[in-house]
């Protein structure tokens, strides 16, 4: 299949509206692609909106399926993409804070008027070039501002997750939040709590991996949502730090600093290790009788720590993992100029290192700004690399050759193969034959 470009889903959305409008029935685009569209941005997806009911909408794309009839969505499957076909509708009250109990169906200026915030209140008919707007959602894209449609509070109350979407959509956006809505997000942010951790999880990855990602996060403190959903956070507002360290100031005004450093492009676990790496010190934190400030296992605490949070918000394994590696493994750095040869190339081989080097230079630009380890690594990360070895190659022995020299399985053979592996990293052993003669000596002398 061929690579699907942007302008080809559009095309394709296009032509499901024709079919739409050609069995007699209204359809637009609708919401979050209308307003890219405005901006003058590409729309990740292309969502429609009609007044034909699901099973006329079904009876034009025959296969098609539902993701919740109750709702009146139909999701048709076109050229290797997937289109939300959604019927007009007016939601009933919202006794579970998340969804509608019921719904009817009805017409574009009812259904825009039920939906979040102004700037995803606005339709588009293509075939006529002409914006439908219900809300004033075109107004407020002009003044790049973010607005709940209606009453603030029923929109919130109405779905919940709502509040961090605002943080969200202005985070993303770059569009500063209206004041009565920005009243609302304050009043209610405790509210979230009744959200599914997963979707909240969700929301939050989305504002940190943005560019804006500080912006994101001081929304997220400002409107209360990061006590509800991140208490951990606030925690470290206040814990001082060894000032000849760190003279940015206290561990929250460090952390703040070292997102601000990231790059455009990262990974969750790399934002989340930065979010959480000194997440244990207010827990750690002691201070002598000279004035001395330590936070004495920080970080294998902060690694038990971070794990907790991310499994409280349903993370996967592969997020979770190098996420708490890099926690625990953040002050290892400090060690690398005294490392022998064979430690630091396993050290450096691991999975995750790439993000745990980006971790330790933005940890030290927020705070005494000395690269001298992260320049020591890339120059013997470059030297490795001007090698035709692989930086870990495959071993000259194994546990079979122990085996055969007579000895039996146990914690010998660990130290046995651990000790060849040191001597071939370092260069001392380089081959199958001279790692055999060491170890039947070291057998004979065992």
């Amino acid at each position: 299949m061929p690579e699907y470009i942007p302008a080809m889903m559009k095309e394709t959305a296009i032509e499901l509206l024709k079919e739409l409008r050609s069995a007699g029935y209204e359809a637009v685009f609708a919401g979050g692609c209308v307003r890219d569209m405005l901006l003058g941005k590409e729309p990740k997806d292309y969502d429609i909106a009609t007044n034909a009911r699901p099973q006329q909408v079904l009876s034009v794309f025959p296969g098609s399926h539902s993701v919740g009839a109750h709702f009146g969505v139909i999701v048709v499957h076109r050229e290797g993409h997937q289109f939300e076909i959604a019927t007009f509708r007016r939601d009933g009250d919202y006794t579970d804070g998340r969804r509608p109990d019921s719904v009817e169906f009805t017409t574009a200026e009812e259904d825009a008027k039920r939906r979040d915030f102004t700037v995803n209140g606005l339709f588009y008919d293509p075939l006529q070039d002409r914006v439908l707007d219900y809300v004033g959602g075109r107004e407020d894209l002009q003044k790049q501002l973010l607005r709940a449609i209606g009453d603030p509070a029923q929109r919130f109350a109405e779905d919940r997750l709502r509040l961090l979407r605002a943080v969200r959509f202005a985070t993303v956006l770059e569009f500063e939040i209206e004041t009565d809505t920005w009243r609302a997000v304050q009043q209610m942010a405790g509210e979230v709590i009744s959200v599914s951790q997963e979707r909240i999880r969700e929301e939050l990855a989305r504002i940190f991996l943005h560019r804006n990602r500080v912006r994101g996060f001081d929304l997220l403190v400002e409107g209360g949502l990061m006590q509800a959903v991140l208490p951990e956070i606030l925690k470290l507002q206040g814990c001082e730090q060894p000032p000849q360290f760190h003279p940015e100031g206290d561990v929250f005004v460090h952390t703040r600093k070292m997102l601000d450093l990231l790059g455009e492009d990262v990974s969750l676990p790399l934002v989340l290790s930065v979010l959480f790496h000194d997440i244990a010190k207010p827990d750690t934190f002691t201070q002598d009788e000279t004035g001395r400030i330590r936070f004495n296992g920080h970080d294998r605490l902060g690694a038990i720590k971070t794990e907790k949070i991310l499994r409280r918000l349903k993370f996967p394994n592969h997020v979770i993992d190098p996420t708490v590696e890099a926690v625990a493994n953040h002050m290892t750095f400090k060690d690398v100029p005294h490392m022998r040869e064979s430690t630091l190339k396993r050290f450096m081989a691991r999975e995750g290192f790439e993000d745990e080097l980006e971790l330790h230079r933005v940890d030290c630009l927020s705070s005494n700004g000395l690269l001298d380890n992260y320049e020591l690594v890339k120059s013997r990360r470059e030297s490795y690399a001007a090698t035709p070895q692989p930086l870990i190659p495959p071993p000259l022995v194994t546990g079979r050759d122990l085996i055969e020299l007579g000895l039996q399985p146990g914690p010998r053979f660990k130290e046995l193969l651990t000790a060849v592996q040191n001597h071939q990293l370092e260069g001392t052993m380089t081959t199958r034959e001279e790692a055999l003669q060491w170890l039947r000596q070291e057998v004979g002398n065992g």
